[in-house]
């Protein structure tokens, strides 16, 4: 019976969502991708767990990547007070909008892990990842029954001024290893690592793990957000579920 309701609430899931797929594409071979993207969601995307490393694996020069570290005034001005003006809004299709500041982050629980960054260039990295489950978090915002995704707005922008911004399915938003990161090897996260808040995302490839979050916004459906795939890079042709 779980399980049965386990896949139920799957496919409500990706039915809400399901203009962020990009398996849009009516031949044969993309309806099988299509399928297979599905199944890999619901077996592994909510149910499988990211291989957890030792310290001994870790990267302590753990390689950036991405676009160029925000350098417009207000994310200099964050830096330049040390990230206390921060301030994270929690909003959208919620009974409880939330705003934080990276000490109340910090207040709540904490997780630390060592997982692999699996980069869709070809290139990995270990890193040890400390901060907020984010199931943490959405549960405190307590989501509507309307909320199917979850969207994550960023600091950083495009060349061509494009905001950059990812998204996850409420699942897998809920993932136990899906986290608010606010540390990296030990050490709070630098503005090029994706200060002071990163998404982390260790099920899925590293595009997904978006940096310098600012803005979490649920949401019933994506194709108002943007071009509505479901992020930046998804926007670009990238597939909206990207699990390893």
């Amino acid at each position: 019976m779980k399980r049965a309701l386990f896949l139920a609430s799957s496919f409500s899931a990706l039915a809400g969502c399901a203009q962020a797929t990009n398996a849009l594409n009516e031949s044969p071979f993309h309806n099988v991708l299509e399928l297979t993207e599905r199944l890999n969601h619901l077996v592994i995307g909510t149910r499988g767990m990211a291989r957890l490393y030792t310290e001994a694996d870790i990267d302590w020069n753990f390689r950036t990547n991405s676009f160029s570290t925000p350098s417009d005034d207000r994310y200099t001005r964050l830096v330049n007070d040390g990230f206390r003006s921060y301030r994270l809004l929690v909003d959208g299709e919620v009974k409880a909008k939330s705003v934080y500041s990276i000490a109340e982050l910090r207040a709540l629980q904490y997780l630390a892990q060592i997982t692999r960054h699996d980069c869709v260039e070809g290139w990995s990295a270990i890193g040890k990842w400390g901060g907020v489950p984010l199931h943490t978090v959405l549960s405190l915002a307590q989501p509507t029954p309307a909320a199917r995704c979850v969207v994550f707005y960023c600091f950083d922008r495009a060349d061509d001024g494009t905001p950059y911004y990812e998204s996850l399915d409420l699942h897998e938003a809920m993932h136990p290893q899906t986290v608010l990161a606010l540390d990296l090897n030990n050490h709070p996260l630098d503005p090029d690592h994706g200060a002071p808040v990163r998404l982390r995302v260790p099920t899925q490839l590293g595009y997904k793990s978006a940096k310098w979050v600012h803005h979490i916004e649920l949401v019933a459906a994506l194709d108002h957000i943007y071009d509505g795939k479901g992020g930046y890079w998804e926007d670009q042709g990238y597939e909206w579920y990207a699990g390893i």
